[in-house]
């Protein structure tokens, strides 16, 4: 699965909100940092991230994870990422008593 379609996505639905002047990834050490610039409140904004997210992800077996950062006059940081579950999704064979065969 490539994450970048949905970051490229979710970027793409943050940037049309009418609140939101700019929003951008960095990756700083292997690391996504999303910036976003906006006038509104930090409650907002991070509904507007949990919304989004929620939208890119769609149909996809995804997590997302936001971490707020800091903050700098309008400008928002959190370190948000997209990951997939860590469970398993195949038969090892081994016989294991969280097998996903044995799932309801």
């Amino acid at each position: 699965m490539d994450l970048n379609v949905i970051w490229n996505d979710f970027i793409e639905y943050l940037r049309a909100e009418p609140d939101i002047q700019d929003a951008y990834v960095k990756w700083i050490t292997g690391i996504p940092f999303l910036y976003i610039d906006s006038d509104l409140d930090k409650s907002k904004v991070e509904y507007l991230i949990r919304k989004w997210s929620a939208r890119a992800m769609r149909g996809k077996r995804l997590h997302s994870d936001t971490i707020f950062f800091r903050t700098q006059a309008s400008l928002y940081v959190y370190r948000h990422r997209f990951y997939v579950p860590q469970e398993k999704m195949f038969c090892c064979g081994n016989l294991c008593v969280d097998c996903v065969r044995l799932k309801q």
